[in-house]
């Protein structure tokens, strides 16, 4: 398997997205470190895991205290003796759907602050405990908004934009080092609201603003004739972290389908 002794901490991994790559790096052949607030939730996808024959462990930990990030990886480091795949798929809900001009800047700065931070933090703090062995693939999430600034989105263009930028810049520093960094790029995925991710109250209130319900929201595609699929990011974070990419860093994995280009 294209992962085979590999060990991947997932933070966010009682999401929808975390959880999606967690047991598509698991299903690779990785040991997988779930980190998130609800243990509940961390719970339910590594008992998945476990069932189908991979391993899994889970820790509460917030991906915007640098010390518990750092605590947590000393303890994978202790068990394991290295990380090879950092994976952030942290979520906070935040306010889409009201133009910029009538936000506060708290609404503004939630999303901004929270994604940048949280990037920052376990990027990292990861790449501090890669650097020794010369290796290690860092992921960060965004969506398209960073590309339409007709989105309407609040500050959560903004943030997008951000962690590309962020992204990008710690590729330029790491690769010396070894470190491979990918930011993949999917837009809305559906499947997501149905799944007890923030993002259904996140589009939740944006229909309501739109008088439409969330199915309504769907309705266009994007220009590829479909949207973005979960199964879509776990393929493709495989594929990064695996030795098949090993030439590719400092990339904008573009998932969405076609709503945006470049």
């Amino acid at each position: 398997m294209e992962l085979n002794n590999k060990i991947a901490v997932v933070y966010g991994g009682g999401g929808a997205l975390g959880s999606t790559a967690a047991e598509a790096f698991a299903a690779a052949g990785a040991r997988v470190y779930l980190a998130g607030r609800t243990e509940s939730k961390l719970a339910a996808v590594a008992e998945r895991i476990r069932q189908a024959g991979g391993f899994a462990a889970t820790a509460v930990v917030d991906a915007l205290d640098t010390s518990a990030v750092d605590k947590h990886l000393s303890e994978v480091i202790s068990r394991e003796g290295k990380v090879d795949i950092s994976f952030n798929a942290i979520g906070v809900y935040h306010v889409q759907g009201i133009p910029l001009a009538e936000l506060t800047p708290e609404e503004f700065e939630l999303p901004v602050v929270t994604y940048a931070r949280g990037n920052f933090i376990t990027s990292t703090a990861a790449a501090r405990v890669m650097s020794p062995r010369r290796a290690g693939v860092l992921f960060t999430l965004t969506t398209p908004g960073s590309k339409m600034p007709t989105s309407v989105s609040g500050g959560f263009s903004v943030s997008n934009a951000t962690v590309e930028s962020l992204s990008i810049q710690l590729a330029g520093e790491l690769a010396p080092q070894g470190i491979r960094v990918i930011c993949l790029r999917p837009d809305a995925i559906p499947e997501t609201t149905r799944m007890g991710s923030h993002a259904k109250e996140v589009f939740g209130f944006r229909a309501k603003l739109m008088g439409k319900t969330l199915d309504e929201l769907f309705t266009e595609k994007p220009p590829g004739g479909r949207h973005s699929s979960l199964e879509d990011v776990g393929n493709a974070a495989v594929f990064f972290a695996s030795e098949k990419a090993g030439a590719i860093t400092g990339v904008v994995v573009n998932l969405s389908c076609g709503s945006v280009l470049g």
